[in-house]
């Protein structure tokens, strides 16, 4: 009889852990970020993100989300208009004030950062399975990611060549910055195979016309969107200094999806070998 007794007991005590952890797992996600996003997505997530920041487009359905703002602010009040359970966001992208706006509240915040390395790719992709309670998912996600990632790698290893690439950030000709050392394009690019042509500086600075013709880079890097506000690889080959490089010459340009190539996260791999492909192409 006691024996019943403690089993029902302990029957219960497992029941209601797990009700625990059904219930404790987020319902409403706003994720502001598009790494972010792509990873909680491919966590089994997808269907519980309710709003997003205006840099997420991947996957497809992600394009159909409200964005929480126009640019990439936010606001408390803003962001508690979609009553969500968990926000996502990367590390020092929201306002202290904000935060704590949304915690006295009773919502969950997260900041994630991430690293632009494989390491950090594959850290980021398990903190994002620690916030929605997905540790195991996490790390399972992690080591697959892994073993694309040394596959695309070992793809890259076999072409010796690495070209000079400079990476221009463009919104129109009067918006234009090239990424130096230490940035998220020079990682992606040192992966796929290139080398950065921009050394003298960390981060981003703007672009010059002198900049441009010292660095004579073999290939001109730019995300799909920015070339096409420099008017397509036409307006970008008649722009000032261009056809004194090499890249200008050889009319050598690299337009790529902008989302993938700032992913370093669950799609590195994919992002490797698209640009590792455009760095070999004659």
């Amino acid at each position: 009889m006691k024996m019943r007794i403690w089993r029902n007991q302990l029957l219960g005590s497992i029941l209601f852990f797990c009700s625990f952890l059904i219930h404790a797992q987020p319902k409403r996600i706003i994720t502001l970020g598009g790494a972010i996003t792509e990873t909680v997505a491919d966590l089994g997530f997808e269907k519980q993100i309710i709003a997003v920041d205006v840099t997420s487009e991947y996957p497809q359905q992600i394009k159909k989300l409200p964005k929480v703002s126009k640019n990439r602010s936010v606001s408390a009040e803003g962001l508690m208009a979609y009553r969500p359970d968990l926000i996502i966001a990367p590390y020092g992208d929201v306002p202290y004030g904000v935060i704590q706006s949304l915690k006295g509240a009773g919502i969950k915040f997260i900041a994630v950062k991430q690293e632009y390395s494989v390491k950090g790719a594959l850290q980021f992709i398990r903190e994002i399975g620690i916030a929605l309670g997905e540790k195991d998912k996490g790390n399972k996600l992690a080591l697959e990611t892994e073993k694309r990632i040394d596959k695309a790698l070992e793809t890259v290893k076999l072409n010796k060549k690495k070209p000079k690439v400079l990476f221009i950030y463009a919104r129109g000709m009067g918006t234009m910055t090239v990424a130096g050392k230490g940035s998220n394009m020079d990682a992606i690019i040192a992966l796929a195979g290139g080398r950065n042509a921009i050394q003298e500086f960390n981060r981003y600075k703007t672009y010059t016309t002198e900049a441009l013709v010292s660095a004579n880079p073999d290939v001109l890097f730019l995300f799909d969107f920015g070339i096409e506000s420099l008017g397509g690889s036409n307006g970008l080959l008649k722009m000032p200094g261009v056809a004194y490089t090499n890249a200008g010459k050889n009319k050598r340009i690299a337009a790529m999806d902008g989302p993938l190539m700032i992913n370093f996260s669950t799609r590195l791999d994919q992002a490797i070998l698209a640009l590792h492909k455009e760095f070999i192409k004659n």
